[in-house]
């Protein structure tokens, strides 16, 4: 497996304040990547930088073999970008969205129509396809945000909070799209507020924290590193949380306190692995 995305040694500095600092790691082509970390870790700037809108203070960035400050133009030609804010003109129908997207690319025709109503297929839009997007559901922007990112066939995809603000029904439907997407050999970098989003989609996560990297590595390798037993504890109006190795160790421990008033065992997940590296909630 190659890699599609490496950052070495990476600052970005603002006002002599680093706001991504020494980051380095790397995403397999195929793989699905989740960068986690509070609000103010370094998620936005990091993926500003991956996807040439930024330029690193300091260190080295390539994403599908090409230098995001030397080769910005190779770069865009291979990614496709779904930010969190609602991007497709309002305005426009659906068809034009698509169609202006295709000839910043160049898509010649007859093959951007063909892409087009290849990918209004895909995410269930071609009956609107002359809709105009301000009468679209929060759900049917998101898809068509998706489309048009993968109208250009990108090598990688870049999900910013793509499912923010969606009903748990629509934000399902989102979640087998990524897959299917991440199936046909699409990379992609997610990032997200949602915990059981990340658990259920991603191969490995990072989490970052004041600009770096705190633990990188697949659900069950951040388990066994920090502990896949707890211990919870009620002490006044919050929970005390205990980490063990192993849900039996956590059992055994609760066994042998004298008082087990307000104390429950349960196995760890990624949000108690995130709260204890971080110290707060995403929110």
């Amino acid at each position: 497996m190659s890699v599609a995305v490496s950052l070495h040694n990476v600052y970005k500095t603002y006002n002599k304040v680093p706001v991504v600092n020494d980051l380095s790691f790397e995403i397999q082509r195929g793989e699905m990547f989740g960068l986690l970390g509070p609000n103010g870790a370094g998620k936005s700037t990091t993926i500003r930088m991956l996807t040439t809108l930024t330029q690193p203070s300091q260190g080295q960035i390539q994403v599908a073999g090409y230098d995001v400050v030397q080769q910005r133009s190779q770069v865009k030609r291979q990614i496709g970008v779904v930010l969190q804010p609602t991007s497709v003109d309002n305005d426009l129908t659906v068809w034009e969205n698509l169609e202006f997207h295709g000839r910043l690319h160049h898509i010649p025709n007859p093959q951007r129509q063909q892409e087009i109503d290849r990918w209004l297929e895909y995410v269930e839009l071609i009956n609107r396809r002359n809709d105009l997007v301000k009468t679209l559901s929060g759900g049917m922007k998101r898809r068509l945000q998706i489309a048009r990112a993968l109208l250009h066939r990108p090598e990688m995809l870049f999900l910013d909070e793509p499912t923010v603000g969606l009903d748990p029904q629509t934000r399902r439907r989102l979640w087998e799209i990524i897959l299917d997407l991440n199936k046909q050999g699409i990379t992609m970098l997610l990032t997200t507020h949602y915990m059981e989003e990340v658990e259920f989609l991603c191969d490995r996560i990072g989490i970052l924290d004041s600009g770096k990297l705190i633990a990188l590595g697949t659900l069950p390798e951040l388990r066994q590193q920090y502990g896949e037993g707890l211990v919870m504890k009620q002490v006044d109006e919050r929970w005390d949380y205990k980490f063990f190795p192993t849900l039996a160790d956590a059992n055994l421990y609760l066994d042998q306190q004298p008082d087990k008033t307000g104390m429950m065992v349960r196995p760890s997940n990624l949000e108690d692995i995130f709260v204890e590296l971080t110290g707060r909630n995403l929110d």
